[in-house]
Formats: structure tokens, C-alpha cells, sequence
């Protein structure tokens, strides 16, 4: 079965995490801290912090700002459920705002329509991978702060965009509070984890606290037990990375730009293949920007067909992610969405990761035109 996701491990991974279990060192220390150092320097941004999760960090980055009983947050409903339940864990409440029809990324003329006095901030994603239009995005903050008065505050999660590019730059270093996932079947994968980029020195700092119950690791004590905390000003959470997944990603990143090389050369092939064909739509992307498509989707005629029949040829296809805002857990926030309604019935992921062969790919090509053929003459 050709698989939609499979974890990448670089061949020194093993020999490296095995020097970490060694070591004596396997919480937070300095592999946390060499790990860090490669990112900045991989992203030319300073302010990068790992966590254990992507989650962690898209509670920290909610809880950072310092929102209020009654404020809202607009957000995508289509996503993972990781996106909107930090939301939730700080007890904000969630408007959702529609999908555009055109990229399944967040509509911005929809989310302009819905900004209030309770709006405080929007949390986007890049579906796929591929950029969000953040040019329009930073017309609608001063749209806000025109209207409204305030500024409004930009959380973007960049779970499926490692390595993805907007206007020559590496999304999450625009200046928004941008959160990654590194968990197992992601670009980077450090087992599982995440992390967080802040725009500030300050926010760094503030974010540094935070993810390890507000304690300072470097200024632990100033009394003669280095063992005792000192004061907690703002209590945090257990949200830091550890040595042994900090290596794993040391060993993994040297690998991400050929990596995304090969994903984009088979997009590439399925561009070329599969435009102009009737009962297939293809996504379209920003302009300057570039996709790291951790995942591919494209729109199908007859979905629930298409995915027995690409089963039955060995070819793993998916949605990949449910829509949120059917969950009862939010049942209060529900809203008419009729975009999105529209594009779960055709959108569907095919696979295009590093792993796929030029073999593969001419496969998954055929197959789907075999598909199209057979339903079209119908």
C-alpha cells in the first residue's frame, strides 16, 4: 500500500539518540539546546523554542495573549482538533470562520466579515502546507486596528509547513506566534514535539518561562540549595522537549531540504498529469509562495468511489483531517459554513511524501485516470 504518511529517520539517528541515553543527560540540557541553535540558524529566525507538542505550544501561544472572559478567537474548523482545543483549554470561546473554496485554507473576506469588538485574535492554518495569504492577512489586522481600535493578534499553525516559503521567506519568521508539530509522521519528526516561534525578544523570554512552570532554568536559585526555585511570578506548564527527542531532530534536519525537494518534484508530475482533466480539480496556491505539501489535495467527483477504487489499486487516500465544528464539545459555537460544507464532499489527500518512487507516482497517476474514465463515461 502506498501510504499517505511514513516517518522519516536519518540513518545516524540511532547511534546518536543511543550516545544521548548514555549520556546521563536525557531531560532538557544541552541537545535542547544544540537543537535549537540548528533551527534558528535553518529558519534565519532567533526566537525558536522546542516543546513536547505542538498542542503545548498553541496553549502557551493562546495563554500569552492574555485574553478575557468573553473574547473570541476566529479559527478554521478544518484542521486537526490540536488547532482549536488549546483554544478551549483557556477557556476562550472559538467563531469559526469558513474555508476557502479555491486553496481549503482559511477565507479571509469571511474572516474580515466576522471581526468584532469580541474578536482579540485568528488562528489560521496552512493547509497542506501551502501558505496563507499573509499579505492580505496583515491588511486585515490594520483593517482592525482602524475599525476597531485594537490590534488584531495572528497565531499561525504551521503543523503541515515545514519548509514552506511566503515571499522569499520561511513561514514562521513574519512575525506572528507561529507553532510545528514534530511529531512522528511530520517533515521533521523528533518522535513527537513541537515548537514555537515568537516575534519578540520579549515573548520569547515570557514563552522560555512558560514552558517549564515559569521557572527560569538559568537563574534556578539564588540561595545556597541550586535544587530551589525562586519566585514564581507566572506559574507555566511541563511543556519542554528533552535530549533524547532534541537528537532525533539534530539528525533528522540535515535531511529536510532534499526531502521537500522530492515532495515537490512528484507535485510537480502530478501537476502536469493530472491538470485539465475532467472530474479533477487541483488546488491553487498563493502567489509567492511555496508549499512544503505535507500533504497533496485535489477535488474529486464521486469521493467515496474514488477511495475504494484507489484502495483496491494499493493507493492509501484520505480527507486526512475531520471538521471541528461537528464535535459536541463545541456544539455551542456551531455557525453556517456553507464553503465548507461544499468542499468536504470532493477534497481528498493522495500520497506525495519523499518516499514515493517515480514507480509510484506514474502508478497513482494511471490509477486515478483509470478512475476518472471509468466514471466520466458513466
Amino acid at each position: 500500500m502506498l501510504s499517505l504518511f511514513k516517518v522519516f529517520m536519518s540513518n545516524e539517528a540511532p547511534r546518536q539518540v543511543s550516545e544521548t541515553l548514555r549520556s546521563g543527560m536525557i531531560t532538557q540540557s544541552s541537545k535542547v539546546e544544540e537543537y535549537e541553535k540548528n533551527l534558528q540558524e535553518w529558519f534565519n529566525w532567533p526566537y525558536i523554542l522546542s516543546l513536547n507538542s505542538a498542542t503545548a505550544g498553541l496553549t502557551i501561544a493562546v495563554r500569552m495573549l492574555d485574553l478575557h472572559p468573553g473574547d473570541e478567537i476566529l479559527s478554521t474548523p478544518l484542521t486537526c482538533t490540536a488547532t482549536n482545543w488549546p483554544i478551549l483549554a483557556n477557556g476562550v470561546a472559538i467563531k469559526w470562520v469558513d474555508v476557502d473554496l479555491k486553496t481549503c485554507n482559511m477565507d479571509l473576506d469571511d474572516l474580515k466579515s466576522k471581526i468584532s469588538e469580541k474578536t482579540k485574535a485568528v488562528m489560521l492554518v496552512h493547509w497542506g502546507g501551502s501558505p496563507i495569504d499573509l499579505e492580505k492577512l496583515f491588511s486585515i489586522k490594520k483593517y482592525t486596528l482602524a475599525t476597531f481600535g485594537f490590534e488584531l493578534k495572528v497565531i499561525e499553525d504551521c503543523a503541515h509547513a515545514f519548509g514552506a516559503e511566503y515571499k522569499g521567506k520561511k513561514i514562521g519568521t513574519h512575525g506572528n506566534t507561529c507553532v510545528f508539530s514534530t511529531q512522528a509522521i511530520k517533515h521533521l519528526t523528533t518522535g513527537d514535539g513541537g515548537l514555537i516561534f515568537l516575534p519578540d525578544k520579549s515573548s520569547y523570554d515570557r514563552a522560555k518561562l512558560l514552558r517549564w512552570y515559569g521557572i527560569s532554568r538559568e537563574q534556578r536559585s539564588s540561595g545556597k540549595d541550586f535544587r530551589l526555585e525562586n519566585d514564581v511570578a507566572e506559574w507555566g506548564y511541563k511543556a519542554h522537549m528533552n535530549d533524547i527527542n532534541a537528537t532525533i531532530g539534530i539528525s533528522n534536519l540535515p535531511y529536510m531540504n532534499e526531502n521537500l525537494r522530492k515532495i515537490r518534484d512528484n507535485v510537480d508530475f502530478y501537476d502536469r498529469c493530472l491538470r485539465g482533466i475532467d472530474g479533477i480539480t487541483l488546488l491553487e496556491q498563493v502567489p509567492d509562495s511555496l508549499s512544503a505539501y505535507w500533504i497533496f489535495t485535489i477535488k474529486v467527483k464521486n469521493k467515496p468511489e474514488f477511495i475504494d477504487f484507489m484502495k483496491e489499486h494499493n493507493i492509501m487516500t484520505s480527507q486526512v483531517h475531520n471538521r471541528n465544528d461537528t464535535h459536541s464539545c463545541v456544539n455551542e459555537f456551531k455557525s453556517q459554513l456553507p464553503q465548507l460544507d461544499e468542499l468536504e464532499k470532493s477534497i481528498i489527500c493522495i500520497p506525495c511524501g519523499w518516499w514515493i518512487t517515480d514507480k509510484d507516482r506514474v502508478h497513482i497517476v494511471n490509477t486515478i485516470k483509470m478512475f476518472m474514465s471509468k466514471y466520466n463515461s458513466l
